[in-house]
């Protein structure tokens, strides 16, 4: 929110009305928000425009028309975000971009550097941009591939220039410290020096550290400087203002030693070029482990070829990935990757889609089949009609989930803004009172202390491992998830998923294949079973449907060769019966053989078992005689039962809801070792299921289906298989890209992982300032204690980062247990 000039009109566009009492609805609701002094509707263009009589609150009237049962266009940027070296600058940025008008959330982590804004539909960038710009800091629209790209040039530029000047700032440094330090440590060396003359050895100190400090260290006060200005310091600010310190200290003690106390005209100009190095090298290595860090979105990135092989109008020419249009044709050679997504025309070939499903095995597609962007075409040629490409592609998708994932906050992140906001601030303030302190109690020479105490508090303090123990972490741990094959669509998925307690599971197509097999055969004495399956595939044939299907495609995976059939006649709920080569075969229930007179009793036995396994049972007749006995059932998954076992191992109970009968459910959760069973659950009735079930336990529901979608909403956490329907896709807070189910027990190991791993980031940041800022300030030299050097606290501070990054960086190991 932000004070704004009086009077202020947003336009916002509503979706979802239909008449005048929609406009009245729809004014009413947004009047009704403070600081609205209100709100017309206009019916024919879909727009609402608000008038606010102080503060603007975006947020709050898209809440509004959102509660009164409407609609608002909008959009999702994604802005790469120039100059942020601290979590002050974190909370700078999103403060600049929340008093944009139009901008309805803005979340910006400093790991990937890159801000999520929601505006409402129309907003312009440029008033993004402006409103960041006057925040002191840059931006960049990332704009898919191009804009993903682009960011990636700059970054690589950035740590370009970042390197040359830590090579520079060691070259000059390290002479200064070597001639200041080496006659502290060696006599015959002091005794040198001091025969060329103080004053000419400072001279060539101070042009060492002039250089360092307005050279390689001139991006600090770029930086800090105008922050200082806006009364808005961020870390560059507190290592000017320490580094600063100690280079004019040193400079008026060299110049002009009576301007101070007698005995306390020392010279820190090591201090200084030390510290501006050390903190250039600790953002390097920080810079570097960062890049390690998002390995995950690189990797995705890298699998999508930068050209595709492309036919038009006869012609075939290698063209720009990014040239490709919908409806071309694109041919691949083996061994080469896929481009975009399509529909295979012409060709045979294995496809390795371990990118997108995780199955090792390569899969055989041709002609009809669909094939994915990104995917390796292994033996033969291909030809394919694209039909998704750029930003609408699988893979394209995914990197955006990932993007979108690794760039939000989590609910934990709310308390470190808060804190991070005072805490620049405070340690300036803790250094003037360091300096007072030691002015006005410490030992002589008192200004000395005063000075190299207070330039430690301000080096030492390191607000960018605060910034950075949270957003770093997701990053890692959303990357190392999207590995292997769990997709995040939120970042508080992440964190609700750690404290789930029941998993329940849809059975159809989630916990089974979704589609009916047949599983058993018998038949009677004198009768072989080809020819009994061939039979009655060959009647089966002429239905659709799916327990027919089932027996057709048993039949075609044995190779047998289906007779001819004529006569064919259908009885809806019994059966069916053909005729082929004077015979008369009849395949159908219990109840359609009773019809026909077929005495079924000689498989009394199997039948019964087969019903208590809840399987379908088919007999196979032949001129009144019976032939067989089938039995078809829709198999489950070959993970499921893994699955189940290794979320009770982690002390989860598991149920399944379904619209199946009470006796198939059953006999599925027996065989899988499932906890609860609600069965016969019709799809509006799921909602209610999965509340009884949670009973105030945060409850994960797992579907695929259409009728999936509205659990999966209403859960705690939803997790879609990605096999299943775009829609329950967009209903889930979660994405299993293969039908594998093992993921999900390995998503709530990597959800518990990064969670922990946050909190000992946090617990390090934060440890680290409370702990060492007040030994910098000198509360244990009254105890016999240490004082610590500004040298030994650049280097402490440049640390402090590395190790959070470094340990957010051994979520990249996690195993699924």
């Amino acid at each position: 929110m932000t004070e704004l000039p009086r009077p202020y009109r947003l336009n916002v566009p509503v979706t979802g009305m239909t008449c005048a009492s929609c406009v009245r609805r729809v004014e009413k609701a947004i009047s009704s928000v403070p600081g609205v002094a209100g709100a017309t509707v206009n019916l024919a263009s879909e727009q609402a425009t608000v008038t606010f009589a102080g503060e603007q609150d975006t947020a709050a009237v898209i809440a509004a028309v959102r509660q009164a049962g409407y609609g608002v266009a909008s959009e999702t940027l994604q802005l790469g975000i120039g100059g942020m070296t601290c979590a002050a600058c974190v909370r700078r940025v999103e403060a600049a971009l929340t008093g944009v008008p139009g901008v309805i959330s803005a979340a910006v982590n400093p790991a990937t550097e890159r801000a999520l804004v929601s505006v409402v539909g129309g907003t312009p960038v440029s008033r993004l941009d402006s409103a960041i710009r006057a925040a002191g800091y840059s931006s960049q629209l990332l704009n898919g591939a191009a804009g993903r790209y682009s960011q990636q040039s700059a970054k690589a530029e950035d740590e370009r220039r970042l390197r040359r000047d830590v090579l520079v700032a060691a070259v000059l440094t390290l002479p200064l410290f070597i001639a200041e330090m080496g006659g502290h440590l060696v006599p015959a060396y002091a005794q040198w020096l001091h025969g060329l003359g103080s004053f000419n050895v400072h001279l060539v100190y101070l042009g060492l550290a002039t250089a360092v400090l307005f050279g390689p260290g001139l991006r600090f006060y770029r930086a800090g400087l105008p922050a200082l200005a806006r009364l808005a310091p961020d870390m560059n600010a507190l290592v000017v203002m320490g580094a600063t310190a100690a280079w004019a200290y040193s400079v008026v003690s060299t110049f002009n030693p009576a301007w101070l106390p007698p005995g306390t005209a020392q010279v820190y100009f090591e201090s200084a070029a030390v510290i501006v190095t050390l903190v250039l090298v600790g953002r390097l290595m920080e810079v570097r482990a960062k890049g390690r860090a998002g390995a995950a979105i690189q990797r995705l990135v890298s699998l999508q070829p930068k050209t595709a092989r492309i036919e038009r109008a006869g012609a075939i020419a290698d063209r720009l990935v990014t040239e490709v249009l919908a409806g071309d044709i694109v041919h691949v050679r083996p061994g080469e990757r896929l481009p975009v997504d399509g529909l295979v025309l012409a060709g045979s070939s294995f496809v390795d889609q371990a990118m997108i499903t995780g199955e090792p095995v390569p899969v055989q597609r041709g002609p009809g089949d669909e094939v994915v962007g990104g995917t390796i075409n292994k033996t033969g040629s291909l030809s394919y009609r694209a039909t998704r490409v750029g930003e609408d592609t699988v893979l394209a998708q995914i990197i955006q989930l990932v993007e979108r994932a690794q760039g939000a906050k989590l609910p934990i992140q709310a308390q470190v803004d808060r804190i991070t906001a005072w805490f620049v601030p405070a340690v300036m303030l803790t250094a003037i009172v360091t300096f007072l302190a030691w002015l006005t109690l410490g030992p002589d020479p008192a200004l000395s202390f005063a000075l190299v105490n207070a330039v430690a508090v301000l080096i030492i303090a390191c607000p960018c491992a605060m910034g950075l123990a949270t957003p770093t972490s997701i990053m890692v741990g959303t990357g190392r998830a999207a590995e292997l094959g769990v997709l995040f669509r939120n970042g508080e998925a992440l964190e609700s998923l750690r404290s789930v307690r029941i998993v329940a599971f849809d059975k159809t197509g989630t916990l089974t294949k979704g589609r009916p097999e047949l599983t058993d055969l018998e038949v009677a004495a004198g009768s072989a079973d080809h020819e009994a399956l061939a039979l009655a595939a060959a009647v089966e044939a002429r239905s659709e449907h799916p327990v027919a299907t089932a027996i057709v495609a048993a039949a075609q995976a044995r190779g047998l060769v289906l007779p001819d059939i004529d006569g064919f006649e259908a009885v809806p709920g019994h059966g069916a019966v053909g005729h082929c080569n004077g015979r008369t075969v009849a395949v159908g229930a219990s109840r359609y053989m009773a019809q026909l007179g077929v005495d079924v009793s000689c498989f009394a036995a199997t039948a019964s078992r087969l019903a208590a396994e809840a399987k379908t049972i088919v007999y196979v007749a032949d001129r009144g005689r019976p032939l067989a006995i089938m039995a078809v059932s829709d198999q489950v998954k070959p993970s499921s039962a893994a699955a189940v076992a290794a979320l009770r191992k982690m002390g989860l109970r598991t149920a399944m809801i379904t619209g199946d009968t009470r006796q198939s459910a059953a006999a599925v959760a027996r065989s899988l070792g499932i906890d609860d069973v609600v069965a016969e659950v019709l799809p509006e009735g799921k909602l209610d299921a999965i509340r009884r079930l949670a009973a105030g336990q945060p409850l994960a529901f797992v579907g695929d289906g259409i009728n999936d979608a509205p659990a999966l909403a209403a859960a705690d956490v939803g997790i879609a298989v990605g096999t299943g329907t775009d829609v329950a896709i967009e209903s889930a807070d979660i994405v299993l890209m293969s039908g594998d189910l093992t993921a999900v027990s390995a998503a709530i190991g990597l959800s518990r992982a990064t969670l922990r791993n946050i909190r000992e980031n946090l617990f390090w940041a934060f440890g680290y300032n409370v702990a060492l800022i007040p030994v910098a300030a000198g509360v244990l030299y009254p105890l016999n204690g240490p004082l610590l050097s500004p040298m030994i606290a650049a280097g402490a501070m440049a640390l402090s980062s590395l190790f959070v990054v470094g340990n957010a960086l051994r979520l990249r190991r996690f195993k699924p247990s």
